[in-house]
């Protein structure tokens, strides 16, 4: 008998190294501005195109950033660290080596929580019927400038480049390097982690978070190992992912890749290799350098760094109610849905808005629902408005929703009002109560209605008996017709039900 071959499982080994620009409006270092999209290389000094003589000073606000991203992250702020030179050779690094830190970070032993979520986004639930969560270990962070940028000319990157230019503008820009454990398991985990990261930095307010600008920047170390094998196989990294669906697509190619390899008897050598989007796949890009490559050695130009207990203090007080706090409030305080409480969380203007909406007296699950449908529906058609700026705001918004809690309103009518509320807001009482638009919920009043409509329709009334059913829902409709959608819904289908079938 001829033996069955077992095919091997593996376990994957995810960990990211993300580089989040902050929004100084100064360098790190000097007092180049580091506004984007500016003309090629106008944004630059002596200072940091790295001339002979010059000396860095650190920009005060780089250090908050990264105390109150650290606080964010449940880290261990260093009460001394330093700044260190990392030394490589490139032509968009005009100093030949980048002021970065190394054995002191500034930030270590932190962690994030993300939640479990289908491709689709959408929270996976555990038996209470809550949103699944993850702990992230976040192994350090800390403080760097970023490099120049090159623009690669020529029709085909993979067929390589004719011609580069090089813009200096974003030497210097400061950078916090955040370096996640070895926790992640999956692509979409992956994806999960970032936009976490994404969200804490803009609650925070030190970052856009824009991975279009490169705000956001995501490398990706990629490896498998056979299922209880203890040693980490050899890790590949991943760079040139520009959204959070290309991280979880370039992951999920990269395990393919590398399982298959080693199927077929083949090696995985530790190299760069960059994600193509067009094609969807990674190609290798050079061998990975490892940190003896780098020569680090302690930067002589900037003093080791203390953080006084004031500092801590005053910046710790900064950090606001974080996306994943207001998530589990939201589910057990307020009795949202996970799927609600990460859609209101995603962006903090929207929280604040949906916060505000529910202190003026809004019942929470109807504002959830205006403001994830209607009004997000609204803002997506006018590119020039934001939920800020909308002239329906928040007290505006609890007034339409109580007036339909207290029944004095039908869904419908708010639906109809919502237009002039969008453009130019007003008070939702005095439209009711200027148009007559109070709903009809005297049952004596909806019963004489429905035997108009009834006795208006007998053939329809007919094939409803004979058990056309569906034609319940002609009559509503034209109770709605007749009456400007003013009666009680739930009422009126309970009259309209009992009279339909002769009861």
């Amino acid at each position: 008998m001829t033996a069955v071959a077992v095919k091997t499982q593996y376990d994957v080994i995810i960990g990211l190294e993300t580089h989040c620009q902050l929004n100084t409006a100064t360098k790190i270092f000097c007092n180049c501005s580091t506004a984007f999209d500016s003309p090629p290389n106008t944004n630059v000094c002596p200072v940091c195109m790295g001339m002979p003589g010059v000396l860095p000073v650190l920009n005060q606000r780089v250090l908050e950033s990264a105390v109150k991203a650290g606080t964010a992250l449940n880290g261990q702020i260093a009460d001394y660290s330093k700044f260190d030179r990392k030394q490589y050779f490139y032509p968009d690094l005009p100093k030949n080596y980048q002021i970065s830190q190394y054995d002191l970070p500034i930030v270590e032993h932190g962690w994030l929580e993300i939640e479990i979520t289908d491709k689709k986004g959408k929270p996976l639930l555990n038996d209470e019927g809550k949103a699944q969560t993850k702990r992230i270990g976040i192994t350090r962070l800390h403080m760097e400038e970023d490099a120049g940028k090159l623009v690669h000319g020529g029709s085909d990157r993979l067929a390589g480049s004719t011609h580069s230019k090089a813009d200096y503008n974003r030497a210097g820009v400061p950078l916090l390097e955040i370096v996640s454990e070895p926790d992640i398991r999956t692509g979409q985990e992956a994806s999960e982690y970032a936009q976490e990261l994404r969200r804490i930095v803009r609650y925070l307010g030190i970052s856009d978070g824009n991975m279009q600008e490169g705000s956001l920047r995501c490398d990706v170390n990629v490896s498998v190992r056979p299922v209880g094998q203890e040693a980490f196989g050899t890790k590949v990294e991943i760079k040139n992912m520009n959204s959070f669906s290309a991280i979880a697509k370039a992951i999920d190619f990269e395990i393919e890749r590398q399982i298959e390899s080693l199927e077929s008897g083949g090696t995985i050598v530790q190299e760069t290799r960059l994600w193509d989007e067009s094609s969807q796949q990674t190609f290798s890009m050079r061998k990975k350098e490892g940190s003896s490559d780098y020569r680090y050695f302690p930067e002589p130009d900037l003093t080791p760094l203390e953080v006084t207990a004031a500092q801590l203090t005053q910046w710790g007080s900064e950090v606001p109610e974080l996306p994943a706090q207001k998530r589990h409030r939201y589910e057990d305080d307020l009795g949202l849905s996970a799927y609600d409480a990460r859609v209101l969380t995603d962006d903090q203007a929207t929280a604040a808005y949906f916060e505000t909406t529910i202190a003026a007296g809004a019942e929470p699950k109807q504002a959830a629902n205006w403001i994830m449908g209607d009004i997000a529906a609204y803002l997506n058609g006018h590119k020039d408005l934001t939920i800020t700026t909308l002239p329906l705001t928040p007290p505006v918004l609890a007034e339409l929703v109580d007036l339909i809690t207290s029944g004095t309103i039908s869904g419908k009518i708010a639906k109809d009002l919502l237009p002039q509320l969008l453009e130019s807001g007003g008070s939702p009482k005095a439209m009711v109560a200027s148009q007559g638009l109070t709903q009809i919920s005297d049952p004596a009043a909806i019963e004489a209605l429905v035997l108009e409509v009834i006795n208006a329709h007998p053939q329809e009334l007919e094939q409803f008996r004979a058990g056309k059913t569906k034609l319940q829902g002609f009559f509503v409709g034209q109770l709605m017709k007749k009456t400007g959608g003013r009666v009680d819904p739930k009422l009126t289908n309970q009259i309209l039900i009992r009279h339909l079938k002769g009861e």
